[in-house]
């Protein structure tokens, strides 16, 4: 009973966290538990959690498919081979226990399209790594870029679908810091094969500027990072079929779009040539229903279809509006190459209610120019907290958005916290001609021990027409673009039963295991890790660091 009060009162508290911006002191990614030791190793089925004609397959099971008890996995990054669909491969943070916020790089690959995954471990076993980031060039070589905690990063290269990786330089040799992403000139230009990093301020070098870095060698050396105008945060990058490079972020007020036409000339030091503010139609935040991390990342993306919308720049990202202290999906776009861009468009298409969340929005581009975005919404919560995948698409490059469709049942953020108040600060999809796959991580398994659910990694395909009949766009006024910035020259597989789950969308049920698989011996512990000692705190200087 008292353990029933006790995370009753967490999880109210939880829900009443006071929101914060990203650019004010706050928890940031760093060693500051050892790690933690593993007395046993219990399992219970994996879960599969449908909802409708949605399947949802967990990720991070043991090496007989089996969920982990114990352990918390989050902030997850998909890549897909677009040569193969059938592999794939998931980066996340893996705790080992949620008795400590020691966390590795874990990572989990598929062969049959996301039924079954099979999780081999971490990165490198005992090292602290956080900010999994994965991507995948067009000949399905796989990348996973890791942070260290140090601020400096290690890019991983897998050319069997995930299955193995390797390690392209010694520890903290590629640069980089905190909330890093990066991605892959996948063009034929002159650029073919670079790839573009950048971060924000918490940075390896420990100037506190926002800064880029290019490798020309496939990640396995990185160039001296360059400060990035007007230092767009918490953001990620993409590039034209014409090879230019854009970047898009929160800069200390609004977004930016932040483009360099030179970065893909090797023997040039990459300049940027323009620069734009984007309206996003409010502000990115941290805390509330995500009390120690992100409510949402800027996602920016480009339309590489070759047909009408070929080079388009889209813009998406959970913000709060004016007003406002809860957060709303928010789409703009460019047809200009970036020099202006559309008004911001909601995507959640629920009524403007103060009291419901539209968090860790994300989306991509599919190679016939469809958009699919994703997100966690509490519109059907009484509790105004419990969370559910939506889906929603776009044919008509964002100016209408279909009718939004639950893809998941209810779970509750607030649960299995790793000894860090936060279910990550971002997740992911990736697109093609059919629909989207997509790496998120819920609360659908429950740890008895704990009394509490677990946060894992799941995979689900979201697809249109998923919702029953096919939903039909709903009209809105076309956005008219408009200069927001002169443009400034400076420097459908077929589950297999392990475990199914009752869905439903109530505000407090969650997925729960109801077949039996077979038994299985519990895992042999994991080696303990050897401890690290915590670095010695570094002085931050303006701007100040970002969770």
């Amino acid at each position: 009973m008292i353990c029933l009060v006790f995370f009753g009162a967490v999880g109210s508290a939880f829900a009443q966290a006071p929101i914060w911006n990203p650019h004010t002191r706050k928890q940031l990614e760093k060693y500051d538990n050892p790690p933690a030791y593993i007395y046993r190793l219990e399992t219970s089925p994996r879960m599969v959690s449908p909802y409708g004609v949605f399947i949802s397959y967990q990720a991070n099971v043991d090496a007989n498919g089996m969920n982990i008890v114990g352990d918390a996995a989050n902030e997850c990054t998909i890549s897909v081979d677009p040569t193969n669909g059938n592999h794939m491969a998931i980066g996340w943070r893996q705790f080992n226990s949620v008795t400590s916020n020691f966390r590795q790089g874990g990572w989990g690959y598929t062969t049959d399209a996301g039924i079954h995954w099979t999780f081999p471990g971490v990165l490198e076993p005992g090292v602290f790594r956080s900010d999994p980031v994965t991507n995948s060039n067009e000949t399905g070589t796989f990348f996973y870029l890791s942070l260290l905690q140090t601020f400096c990063e290690n890019m991983y290269r897998s050319t069997n679908g995930g299955q193995t990786w390797t390690e392209l330089q010694a520890d903290s040799l590629a640069g980089g810091g905190d909330k890093q992403w990066f991605t892959i000139d996948k063009t034929n230009g002159p650029g073919h094969g670079f790839q573009y990093q950048s971060s924000d301020g918490a940075d390896c070098d420990n100037t506190g500027v926002v800064e880029f870095q290019r490798s020309t060698d496939g990640g396995v050396t990185w160039q001296a990072p360059i400060a990035i105008p007007n230092e767009p945060t918490d953001g990620t990058l993409d590039v034209d079929s014409n090879g230019n490079l854009f970047i898009g972020g929160e800069g200390f007020s609004p977004f930016y779009c932040v483009r360099s036409s030179n970065a893909q000339i090797g023997n040039q030091t990459p300049t940027f040539d323009q620069v734009t503010t984007v309206d996003m139609g409010g502000v990115l935040s941290g805390g509330g229903i995500n009390p120690a991390g992100l409510d949402g990342m800027l996602f920016l993306a480009i339309d590489r279809s070759g047909g009408p919308t070929n080079n388009n720049i889209y813009m998406l990202a959970s913000v709060v509006p004016p007003g406002r202290s809860t957060t709303d999906v928010m789409f703009a776009r460019s047809t200009d190459d970036g020099l202006t861009f559309s008004a911001p468009h909601k995507v959640n298409d629920d009524p403007v209610n103060p009291s419901k969340w539209h968090w860790f929005g994300t989306f991509s581009v599919a190679p016939n120019g469809r958009l699919d975005a994703v997100w966690y919404d509490t519109r059907n919560a009484a509790n105004n907290t419990d969370s559910q995948l939506f889906y929603s698409y776009s044919t008509d490059a964002g100016v209408t958005w279909s009718a939004n469709v639950a893809v998941s049942a209810a779970f509750n953020p607030f649960e299995g916290y790793p000894n860090q108040s936060k279910i990550g600060d971002y997740i992911t999809i990736v697109s093609d001609n059919t629909g989207g796959n997509v790496a998120y991580a819920a609360t659908f398994n429950f740890n008895p021990s704990r009394n509490q659910h677990e946060e894992d990694v799941y995979y689900v395909r979201v697809f249109p027409g998923g919702g029953g009949a096919t939903p039909t766009p709903t009209p809105t006024a076309s956005p008219t673009p408009t200069a927001t910035a002169t443009a400034t020259a400076t420097a459908t597989p077929t589950a297999t039963s392990t475990a199914t789950a009752t869905a439903t969308a109530t505000a407090t049920a969650t997925a729960t295991a109801t077949a039996t698989p077979t038994p299985t011996a519990t895992s042999t512990p994991r080696v303990t890790p050897t401890p690290r000692f915590e670095p010695t705190p570094r002085p931050r200087p303006t701007p100040p660091p970002r969770p």
